[in-house]
């Protein structure tokens, strides 16, 4: 239910109390990320970021800011816009009856949900608060959608996994509105991240923990029945391979015949005995069954990644090796037709020294959020070769391409009904709506 209609209040909080800074990477913050996070929130937008139109990529540069190549920035709006205080992750729904897009923006405060049906004039319909809220802890979520409902998890104390019913915001127009969540639940207190197959209505938190702040099914895959969307269940564990950082849950449709029709996960393993690239068959909720579980050279901190759209192929990414081991930003592919045996067949390195943070496929392209060098495109046409290349970017950070956490894009959205329209989200500078003419 809509609580009532509010102008969203733009939270103001001083840098200095926020006593301690979340990290990127680890349960922990390093003292470099909190100095990075504490930077960010100094930040002023100031009227250099309030909100922008539309700015098309000429000569190498958008609205005489931005570095970019293929790419044109729509619209953008600040974090001052959105009323909040940090943006992180994001992501997006369609309206399937009255086919609208939205943008939905994680932040400290909440979520923000942007109707970018118009990509040009983006309207602000307004704010699921968070469940739970430190102001002396400012922490991230994760969102995703699955049945026209919004599912969303922090790492803030109690918060656990708030549901909302994405069909309340029909028709909302005028002043922002902050809303009710429509459901709860609480059998984690916290977790870092979390994936759905919208195949099968199962949800998977990943690096959750009890209220005790102990881990849930040892920080791995806790397992979520949510066909009723409104009324989430538990389902199961998989424990056996610790700390599970992200995952992509799929039916799989791909080339090995032996485990066709099953529910796999793939897996961005960051656990105590080290970085791995784990496939994990999750048909069978209280009996998972691990199919391979392979580490890789050059490890820092297993991250996220996607398949290809023909699961043959996994494009992964590992936040740590670029600020550790001074690697420029790296996709590694992994050939996954024997999900038995896959093999690492690819590290590709861009020309940007940047922490490559969440990256999608769409198409015949990838999608990454590469921290502070913004959006970049990759062709993945030639990917069995194996071979990638960057075929656009727009740099949401123009200060550097520094491997460090100081600012840029945490996520994207590629999935809208509009063609070749990407929301970004980022850290420091909120919601950029770009259309990506490099991927046509």
């Amino acid at each position: 239910m809509r609580l009532r209609t509010l102008v969203v209040a733009v939270v103001i909080v001083a840098a200095n109390s926020f006593l301690v800074a979340p990290s990127f990477a680890h349960d922990e913050p390093s003292s470099g990320q909190a100095e990075d996070f504490a930077g960010i929130l100094a930040r002023d937008p100031g009227e250099s970021e309030a909100r922008r139109g539309f700015a098309p990529c000429v000569r190498g540069l958008a609205a005489g800011t931005y570095p970019c190549d293929g790419i044109d920035m729509l619209s953008h709006l600040s974090l001052a816009d959105l009323g909040v205080t940090f943006v992180n992750d994001m992501w997006g729904w369609t309206d399937p009856r009255t086919r609208h897009d939205y943008a939905l923006v994680g932040a400290t405060e909440g979520t923000v949900i942007v109707d970018i049906t118009r990509p040009l004039r983006p309207d602000i319909v307004g704010t699921l608060p968070a469940h739970a809220l430190d102001p002396q802890r400012p922490f991230w979520k994760d969102v995703k959608v699955f049945g026209n409902h919004m599912y969303v998890v922090s790492e803030q104390l109690g918060h656990g996994l708030q549901v909302f019913d994405l069909t309340e915001v029909r028709g909302v127009h005028g002043d922002p509105v902050v809303f009710e969540e429509t459901a709860h639940y609480a059998e984690f207190s916290t977790s870092h991240n979390l994936n759905i197959n919208t195949d099968t209505g199962f949800l998977y938190a990943l690096g959750s923990r009890n209220l005790d702040r102990s881990l849930s099914c040892a920080g791995g895959l806790h397992m979520v029945d949510i066909n009723d969307p409104t009324a989430p269940t538990f389902a199961g564990c998989f424990a056996d391979q610790g700390y599970i950082h992200d995952t992509q849950c799929v039916v799989y449709r791909g080339p090995d015949a032996d485990h066709q029709g099953r529910e796999i996960c793939f897996n961005s393993n960051a656990a105590d005995d080290g970085n791995f690239v784990s496939i994990v068959d999750v048909t069978d909720k209280a009996n998972p069954v691990s199919l391979a579980r392979e580490t890789y050279p050059n490890d820092g901190y297993s991250h996220q990644g996607s398949l290809t759209p023909n699961q043959a192929f996994f494009l992964h990414g590992d936040e740590l090796d670029e600020e550790t081991l001074g690697l420029n930003t790296t996709t590694r592919v992994w050939d996954v037709r024997d999900l038995d045996n896959p093999v690492l067949t690819l590290a590709f390195e861009n020309t940007t020294a940047s922490i490559d943070h969440n990256l999608y496929t769409e198409g015949r392209v990838a999608y990454a959020s590469n921290y502070t060098s913004g959006l970049r495109i990759y062709d993945t046409r030639r990917v069995g070769v194996p071979a990638l290349s960057e075929i656009g970017f727009f740099d949401v950070y123009p200060e550097n391409d520094d491997p460090t956490f100081e600012g840029g894009t945490w996520s994207n959205y590629p999935y809208f009904r509009q063609p070749h329209v990407v929301a970004v989200s980022s850290m420091d500078r909120g919601l950029f709506v770009l259309r990506a003419r490099a991927a046509r």
